[in-house]
């Protein structure tokens, strides 16, 4: 297949690019910046706020995976940067409508980054695609994302949306700024503990979108995340016993993260607890089911 990527060169992207058969797939991905070819893919430079890409259209791609968006978590939630987050993702979705309107040739799969924000605080509930959003600046960017992507619907012979919970690297996002102070046998977790953290490896968290693309029964919302989603308290204390040695687990109040952080504490203590029963339904295979042992393969190979 021919696979474009737009957002590439984040997190789960880069991984993804790793983990792809290259010998089976050739790979463009769009960067902002101009970048040299690599001998596992080619860069297109493109201007999502311009909605531009230097391309005439997307004729020659038969998958297009969209993980485009600004980092959530990059700086602080001020009215311009919560600007950015929104139009990021709009404009990015809104980019690759123009060109694939442009082709002749529907792709065969559009899959389009969503994220479990769209359900918002709700507690101990057990959320599936088939549950209505939630309320909040995380739930109301993710709703018009997700409306962004369905433009595309109509333009591919498939579109799948993934709601990506919160992916465990080392590289980035939780799992490393959770380790950072374990450094000196510190290990903080939000508020009283309690609030749900729908995880996922990132090596499931690519092989979902592989799976996706290659899949062609995987249509509409699928949550992204792992059968098993547990507390922050209980994420953090598994990263401790994971890493080993000496480390005490102590809270951070809700009140200070909400002085410290405004609105943007939100992201740290709403409880999302997801189950991805439309991938169990599929009979998807997670490789990494259990979280201690999913920590200590991402600690030892550093990815």
């Amino acid at each position: 297949m021919n696979i474009l990527i737009a957002g590439g060169t984040g997190l789960i992207g880069s991984r993804l690019l790793e983990l792809l058969d290259h010998e089976r797939h050739n790979v463009t991905i769009l960067s902002r910046r101009k970048r040299e070819d690599a001998p596992e893919c080619k860069y297109v430079q493109w201007s999502p706020s311009d909605e531009s890409i230097n391309l005439q259209n997307l004729d020659n791609y038969d998958a297009i995976i969209n993980l485009a968006g600004a980092g959530i978590a990059d700086k602080r939630w001020t009215a311009n940067y919560k600007k950015i987050i929104l139009d990021s993702r709009i404009q990015s979705a809104r980019t690759l409508e123009k060109y694939l309107r442009l082709t002749h040739n529907k792709p065969s799969v559009y899959i389009g980054a969503s994220a479990i924000g769209i359900y918002g605080d709700q507690g101990d509930k057990k959320l599936l695609e088939s549950d209505e959003v939630g309320q909040g600046f995380l739930a109301d960017v993710t709703k018009e994302w997700e409306t962004a992507h369905r433009q595309i619907e109509s333009l591919s012979e498939r579109t799948v949306l993934l709601r990506i919970g919160i992916v465990l690297s080392t590289l980035g996002g939780a799992l490393k700024e959770i380790i950072k102070p374990a450094q000196v046998g510190m290990y903080g977790y939000f508020g009283d503990g309690s609030a749900y953290y729908s995880w996922i490896h990132i090596d499931d968290m690519c092989k979902i979108i592989i799976e996706s693309m290659e899949n062609a029964n995987m249509q509409g919302v699928y949550n992204a995340t792992n059968p098993e989603p547990v507390t922050i308290k209980k994420l953090v204390k598994s990263v401790k016993r994971a890493k080993g040695g000496f480390g005490l687990a102590i809270p951070v109040p809700a009140i200070s993260l909400k002085t410290m952080l405004g609105e943007m504490s939100q992201m740290l203590l709403n409880s999302t607890r997801v189950i991805p029963q439309r991938l169990m339904d599929a009979n998807f295979k997670f490789d990494h089911n259990s979280l201690v042992p999913a920590l200590k393969d991402l600690l030892s190979k550093k990815i």
